[in-house]
Parts: structure tokens; C-alpha cells; sequence
């Protein structure tokens, strides 16, 4: 009898538990989350952003191709000039596309074939003496790309003149200027496939905040970007600002000069700033960061009103270079430096304070110095 009062007893109680756990229909579904929308994030970057630039620059390319074609087939002044505009055009819309650095670009190592500078004019030289050259290998990188057209358009001979007949009388330079433009278009090509494939479900899909996923891979990529290439690299070596010495021949397009290295330094930072900020009502770094409440580490301001005032600054500081940036970091490298120095403030808030308040970790490492 006290067995069964015992079991009986038992079974009621496992039932109330059982009933007691069972959760209210009405709370099956999760609460609505109040934080940012990484997928739409990543939506709105791959089809407004990264795809449309893609293909503008793509566009850019098809005519340098055709350009490239036409003065090799009748070198003279008056093709060559073609074919300069049309690089030069190129030359601006891909500042506009290498911040881009992650997914199929990152794979193929996009910026290594196209613009790392200065140029190696002795390997070059050699490539065309030899007609003998392979654009993948890592002493190759220097050889190609927009660089190595700034001089094989610009600084082969003195006078348009003498650069066309070295060309009309020269088969290994013909050859050489189309296989850069043919490795060009090869390697960017991969890269724009891909993301009109499949690769923009994946980027999209993989919307976490670890070290593989898309944010995380676009925040390294931009701050890489903008730490290295943009700030070191357009303006604080060329102005010796980590060396205390100028090296006004490593700017961009050093053999074109002119106007033109400014304007690629002005587009790029042009082009960091406008991804950042975005439109208004679309996402963006910037409203991403806006969601999160994410504050400067120093003043406790609100970190995107920061980071935008000093990227108007620099923006400022920039254009002030103009309009020859080769004359101003000879005559006034003051300037420069200053320039560089207004860029660098936005390293601390970009590297650590945004990457801190996106739970993102930083994985790359920079050695210049600084």
C-alpha cells in the first residue's frame, strides 16, 4: 500500500514538471532583436556597393584593352594619347575598387597584380629584353599592373614622339604592354565572375562576426586598407614620414606626375570615407556603428561624429597638395607630412575603437613603423 501511494505519488509530480516546463505557445517565437542587421549590411555592400563598382570598373577595362590594341597595331602620338587617357580613367576607378581587398580579390591577391609601386623598372626592362616572364611569380609583382603601365606609357622614351617609335620598332615592347593589360583583364575577370556567381550568396550568408566571416573580413580589409595603402602608401613614404627623409619617386603614377597622382590619392580617400558613411537611410559602417551606441575610447563621444570630423579633416589636408603632389613633397614636404599625420589620428579609431565595438578581431599585422 505504501508502495503504491509512493508511486502514485511519484507519477503526479513528473506530471506538474512536465507541464511546468511545456513554454507558452505564444513565446515559441524569439524576441525581436534591437541590434544591427548584418545580413542587410552585407546585402546592401555586395549589390550597391561592391558589384556596381565592379562593374564600372570593368567597363574601364574593356576600353583599356581596346585602347592597348589599337597603338600596338599603329604605334603614333596620337594613339598613344588614346590609350593614356584611357588608363588614366582606369587608373581612377580602380581607387574606387581596391579598398575591396576580401572574398575572390583577397584569393587572387587582386592589389599585388595591379597597383603596388613603385614600379621595377629593371625588371621590366629585362621582361622585354628577354620576352621571357611569368606574371605569378612574387618577384614578379612590381612588374605589372598600373605602375608598369605609368612607365611603359610614360617613361620608356622621352617625348610622345620617341615612346612611339620604340614601340613601332620594337616587337617585345608591343608584346609586353598586351600581356599586362591581358593579365589585367584575366586576373580582375575571376574576380568579377565570381562575385556575379555564386560568391555574393556567400558573402552575404556568412553572417557572423569570427575571424572568417564577411564582416569581419571587410572590416581587416578596409582598416589594412587605409592604415597601408591610402595613408603609408600615397602619402606618408613618398613624404618620408616614417624615415624622416622624402622619397618624392615613390608616389603613385611617379612617371605621368602631374595632376594625376593627387587625384588618385583624393579619389581613394574619397572612396574610405563615402563606405563608411553611406547614404542616409541605407546601412552602412556608420549606422552600424550608430546601433551599437559605439563611443571614442578617450572622450566617450559618439565614435562615428569622430571618425567622420577627422576624415573631413584629412579630406581637407589632402587636397591642399595639390595641384602636382611630386612638386609639393619636393618644394613644401611639411605639408605632406601633416597630411599624413591628419590621417593617421583615424588609424587608433578605426583599428582598435570600431573594431572593438563590432566584436571584430584584427588579423593583420602592420610594420611600418609608425
Amino acid at each position: 500500500m505504501k508502495k503504491s501511494l509512493l508511486f502514485a505519488l511519484t507519477l503526479l509530480l513528473l506530471t506538474v514538471g512536465m507541464f511546468s516546463c511545456q513554454k507558452d505557445p505564444a513565446g515559441d517565437s524569439p524576441e525581436p532583436s534591437t541590434g544591427p542587421d548584418r545580413k542587410a549590411l552585407l546585402t546592401h555592400w555586395a549589390d550597391s556597393l561592391v558589384k556596381p563598382a565592379y562593374q564600372r570598373f570593368n567597363d574601364k577595362l574593356v576600353v583599356l584593352k581596346a585602347k592597348t590594341t589599337a597603338f600596338t597595331a599603329a604605334p603614333a602620338p596620337a594613339t598613344l594619347e588614346e590609350l593614356r587617357q584611357a588608363w588614366q580613367a582606369a587608373y581612377v576607378e580602380w581607387q574606387k575598387v581596391e579598398l575591396y581587398e576580401f572574398g575572390p580579390a583577397e584569393q587572387v591577391s587582386l592589389r599585388n597584380h595591379f597597383n603596388i609601386y613603385p614600379a621595377d623598372v629593371t625588371g621590366i626592362n629585362r621582361n622585354i629584353t628577354s620576352g621571357s616572364y611569368d606574371f605569378e611569380l612574387s618577384t614578379a609583382i612590381p612588374q605589372q599592373g598600373f605602375p608598369t603601365l605609368d612607365y611603359l606609357l610614360n617613361g620608356v622614351a622621352t617625348g610622345d614622339a620617341a615612346i612611339a617609335q620604340r614601340y613601332a620598332s620594337s616587337a617585345n615592347h608591343r608584346r609586353y604592354l598586351t600581356d599586362v593589360v591581358a593579365k589585367m583583364e584575366q586576373t580582375f575577370g575571376t574576380v568579377y565572375a565570381q562575385w556575379n556567381g555564386s560568391y555574393r550568396d556567400t558573402f552575404i550568408n556568412n553572417a557572423g562576426t569570427d575571424a572568417s566571416s564577411s564582416l569581419s573580413r571587410v572590416i581587416n580589409a578596409y582598416s589594412l586598407y587605409y592604415e597601408r595603402y591610402l595613408r603609408a602608401g600615397k602619402i606618408g613614404i613618398p613624404a618620408g614620414a616614417m624615415t624622416g627623409a622624402p622619397l618624392p619617386d615613390k608616389i603613385e603614377a611617379y612617371y605621368q606626375r602631374g595632376a594625376l597622382p593627387l587625384q588618385l590619392a583624393t579619389t581613394a580617400h574619397a572612396a574610405v570615407q563615402q563606405f563608411f558613411t553611406g547614404r542616409t537611410g541605407q546601412p552602412s559602417l556608420k549606422s552600424y556603428l550608430d546601433a551599437l551606441g559605439a563611443k571614442d575610447s578617450r572622450t566617450g563621444q559618439s565614435l562615428t561624429s569622430i571618425i567622420s570630423a577627422q576624415f573631413g579633416v584629412s579630406a581637407q589636408q589632402l587636397a591642399s597638395l595639390g595641384p602636382d603632389l611630386h612638386a609639393t613633397i619636393t618644394a613644401r614636404n611639411a605639408d605632406a607630412v601633416a597630411s599624413y599625420n591628419e590621417m593617421q589620428k583615424a588609424v587608433r579609431l578605426i583599428k582598435v575603437d570600431m573594431t572593438s565595438a563590432m566584436g571584430i578581431t584584427v588579423t593583420y599585422v602592420d610594420n611600418d613603423g609608425d
